[in-house]
């Protein structure tokens, strides 16, 4: 049976009643089949799985969609239960934050002002705090990301690193709808005209793919998607596995995002760069 808790205390408390390994996964609700893939990656590799569920306030923008980001939370502990989960740790806002915003937040870094960082200021630093926090406050031993999130996922597994938290990092597929939509908690946003257009995202990506394993251009095969469509591109670019300057050949990474309407997406690929022809 999957228990609920609101704060500190109760979390503590729980928390000290399991033995064995411990697995976290953070989630800020809307759960979907995406988290469902996460869930259940935690009880297989874990003896207990906690998951947090928090709309974090520090990584939203002004003009971002924090009051309109669904919170479904008896769906989501319907979700949990279905996977296996032992405690689910909701908190409010005033619960994570006692004193109001930290005044101390973890920095990224360099790596965390390019792509995301570039067009959403001050979104990791949001992200990586209160990822912090969780850990601490689960004592996790594993903690379970999604690939989706990639730039994400590597400045968690880089933040563990430089800060010596006692925590392994496992990262999870992407999981996609049948026409190759990455499963998002955004994806109820878009009207269905607007899902549609949002294909060119998967799309693009596979078209970089072809591309870099032929010897071509790989950037320029995925944008040249959006020239036509309604989409509109924020960047798609072709980098390093750990997100650096991209290898002339061998495995990289490719990351597109884009707008589609008012809602913006994110996605990424696994890349085999050939030598070019």
């Amino acid at each position: 049976m999957t228990a609920l808790v609101h704060t500190r205390d109760e979390l503590a408390a729980a928390r000290a009643g399991m033995t064995g390994t411990v697995a976290v996964v953070m989630t800020m609700g809307a759960l979907h089949e995406g988290h469902r893939a996460l869930l259940r990656a935690a009880r297989e590799q874990s003896d207990h799985v906690i998951a947090t569920i928090f709309v974090n306030p520090l990584q939203f923008g002004p003009n971002e969609d924090f009051d309109r980001y669904p919170r479904t939370l008896d769906a989501d502990l319907a979700i949990c239960a279905e996977a296996g989960v032992d405690l689910v740790f909701a908190p409010d806002r005033a619960e994570m934050y006692p004193s109001g915003e930290p005044m101390v937040r973890v920095n990224p870094g360099p790596l965390g002002e390019r792509l995301e960082g570039a067009s959403r200021p001050g979104f990791f630093h949001g992200v990586l705090t209160v990822v912090l926090k969780l850990l601490q406050l689960t004592r996790a031993d594993l903690t379970f990301f999604g690939e989706k999130d990639y730039q994400q996922l590597t400045l968690v597994r880089r933040m563990v690193r430089d800060f010596d938290v006692p925590v392994r990092v496992v990262g999870v597929p992407t999981v996609r709808e049948p026409d190759g939509l990455a499963l998002s908690s955004r994806n109820r946003y878009l009207a269905p005209a607007e899902r549609q257009a949002a294909l060119t995202l998967s799309a693009a990506l596979r078209a970089g793919v072809e591309a870099a394993a032929e010897g071509r251009d790989p950037e320029a095969a995925g944008r040249a998607l959006f020239e036509s469509g309604t989409a509109k591109l924020d960047y798609f670019v072709l980098t390093a596995p750990d997100l650096g300057q991209a290898p002339a050949e061998g495995t990289g990474r490719l990351l597109v995002a884009a707008w589609v309407g008012s809602t913006r997406l994110i996605d990424n690929a696994t890349v085999e760069i050939a030598s070019p022809t």
